[in-house]
């Protein structure tokens, strides 16, 4: 009697060499579910030395997105170099998302992509994004970095990777900025070795990065071209007989010579030296040091496997065996506002599905036009780890990343049949379409999304508190209470923390520092939160900056008031565990699951944590 008709089944099977497709159930809308096939995902691989330049305004070219290509491509890693990390400018970004990211989110949002991780180690970004769909398929997702400048106490030059299963394939990406200088080959052969060396995961399945099933290795590499003059490397250039310069590369030469690179392969360098040029022009360096034009930033990939061997640009696909073909590999002259241009690949990954089903199957009706409609019932599959701390967000179609939910439902954690209701508060007003995702806090990732399906809900009469998720703020004094969590946290989950490690001496953390904004700061959120709406009598709300979707909310901070702040904090810490506020919504005794409010959201409980285990 409650309208299910909408399952959260998502395969999505394009561009599928071979496919056994089950149809959906009489009466279900969607897509089927792939039983067995041979998935063949689309990549797109980016890396540019931004030279700590300010974001251009339009990145539409560099990532593919006015070509129709972007329509099939599944994920983009992105690799940035030198963001600008002065000593404000990085405390800036600790507080607010950086510039960078926002763009990116930006631009990919519209085109159905969400952020599924980022790392950074100062100027050093790596950003990897996903169709929506693809989320419940994207699991054991962790980071981590490898400073290598200064002997390892500097992070301008090292490695950051980003690591997860991919449909259950171990897929690594990892971005470098190696060691400058023509006669710094050897020091990059090094770096890199301590790099591959250090960066160790969780788990079994790929601790080491050599040991994920595929690797792509990118970044500002830094190697040269030996031996030739700069005026016949220019001439070469202007000739295009780029092939004369490939066999004095440094890196081409290094592929066959240096152990720790066997195996990794690179498409052919048909375009020009991406380094290096005035800026705001298309001109090789014309300064006093008139630097040899070099191939500086590259894109590699690597198998595990060594039988399966590829040629210049990737070879077509064999049954069964997982392999890559190269469909792009080129620069784009266009941008200038960096002496680097940037670099981009495009790659399709054949290999055959071990996860045909998301580990949770979530069913909704086809539209809620009424309060009572807003069930949601879902599945989860067989040896998926639950925890009281999952639950399932409301997303508008185009959210940025799985914090950007309009309200939550805690998920049920008992055993019976599971289905949560939102409450009428937390439905949006007006009519949009939406989709539904289930937060699991063990894996800190989507395990599950829905369709887009539409909310069709009036909007509140006039003189009454609106609730919607475009925001509004009360004429109330607003003592809610920022928490700035360390720089690293890209997710207030419990366990997300221990995700993320640096392998080298790490810079200093802001945990604990706690700032109050004035009334009239707030509602400035670009991306409004459920703390934002009024919380249960007597609860002081918890907003963490670290969660991107609420980067945004400082934009002048009363630095005056951070030591009344700290001393509200001392004097809660020395009441002693539980820090765990608990309320009829907290989610071990919540029959139902309950609307996002202050107090109570799933940000505010880490916070807990955190005073309880001394985190």
């Amino acid at each position: 009697g409650l309208g299910y008709s909408r399952a959260a089944t998502l395969g999505r099977p394009q561009r599928n060499l071979e496919a056994v497709i089950c149809l959906p159930q009489t009466g279900v809308k969607g897509h089927g579910v792939p039983c067995s096939f041979l998935f063949l995902p689309s990549i797109t691989v980016v890396t540019w030395n931004v030279g700590t330049a300010m974001p251009p305004n339009d990145v539409t070219s560099l990532l593919h997105l006015n070509t129709g290509e972007t329509n099939d491509v599944d994920m983009i890693a992105i690799g940035l170099q030198e963001v600008n990390c002065k000593i404000n400018k990085r405390l800036k970004d600790a507080l607010f998302t950086d510039q960078w990211s926002e763009l990116f989110m930006d631009v990919l949002s519209p085109f159905h992509f969400v952020l599924v991780s980022t790392v950074r180690m100062q100027g050093v970004i790596l950003l990897v994004f996903a169709k929506y769909y693809h989320l419940p398929f994207l699991q054991d997702i962790q980071t981590d970095c490898t400073r290598t400048g200064l002997g390892g106490y500097w992070g301008n030059k090292g490695g950051v990777s980003v690591r997860l299963s991919i449909f259950g394939h171990m897929v690594c990406f990892l971005n470098c900025h190696l060691p400058a200088h023509l006669e710094k080959a050897e020091q990059r052969k090094e770096d890199f070795a301590t790099i591959l060396h250090m960066q160790q995961f969780e788990g079994r399945a790929a601790s080491g990065i050599l040991d994920h099933d595929l690797v792509f290795w990118f970044g500002d590499l830094n190697f040269r071209i030996e031996s030739l003059d700069i005026r016949f490397v220019k001439y070469a250039i202007d000739s295009n007989m780029l092939n004369q310069l490939w066999e004095k590369d440094q890196l081409n030469i290094a592929k066959s010579t240096w152990p720790v690179l066997t195996g990794f392969q690179e498409g052919p360098l048909n375009f020009p030296p991406t380094f290096k040029f005035d800026v705001g022009t298309n001109k090789y360096d014309s300064s006093a040091k008139k630097r040899k034009p070099a191939w500086t930033d590259r894109i590699l990939w690597k198998i595990k496997s060594p039988s399966v061997g590829l040629g210049a640009g990737g070879c077509q696909p064999s049954r069964g065996i997982l392999s890559v073909s190269q469909l792009c590999y080129c620069s784009h002259m266009e941008y200038t506002v960096s002496d680097h241009k940037p670099v981009a690949a495009i790659f399709a990954v054949q290999f055959a599905s071990k996860a045909d089903k998301p580990p949770v199957e979530i069913y909704v009706a086809d539209e809620w036009n009424r309060p009572e409609q807003a069930v949601v019932k879902y599945k989860v599959a067989a040896g998926f780890h639950r925890s009281s701390w999952d639950w399932i967000g409301l997303y508008r179609v185009g959210f940025r990343h799985p914090k950007d939910y309009v309200s939550y439902v805690w998920a049920r954690s008992d055993d019976g049949e599971r289905f949560v209701l939102f409450s009428e508060e937390a439905l949006p007003k007006g009519k949009g379409e939406y989709i539904l995702g289930y937060y699991s806090n063990t894996s800190s990732s989507i395990a599950g999304v829905t369709e887009p399906f539409q909310i069709s809900m009036p909007r509140s009469e006039e003189g009454s508190s609106p609730t919607d998720s475009s925001g509004s703020s009360s004429e109330e004094e607003d003592d809610s209470t920022l928490v700035l969590l360390a720089p690293k946290s890209r997710s207030p989950s419990p366990g997300k923390m221990k995700r993320h490690r640096s392998r080298s001496p790490s810079l200093a953390k802001f945990q604990g520092l706690i700032l109050r904004p004035s009334s009239r700061d707030r509602g400035t959120s670009r991306s409004p939160s459920p703390q934002s709406r009024r919380g249960l009598p007597g609860d002081i709300p918890t907003i963490h900056l670290a969660d991107p979707r609420n980067l945004g909310l400082l934009p002048a901070l009363r630095l005056e008031m951070i030591d009344q702040a700290l001393g509200k904090q001392r004097e809660s810490s020395e009441q002693g565990p539980p820090c765990r506020r608990v309320s009829p919504t907290s989610p071990p005794g919540a029959p139902y699951g309950t609307s996002a409010k202050e107090g109570n959201s799933p940000w505010e409980r880490d916070s807990s944590h955190r005073c309880a285990t001394g985190h």
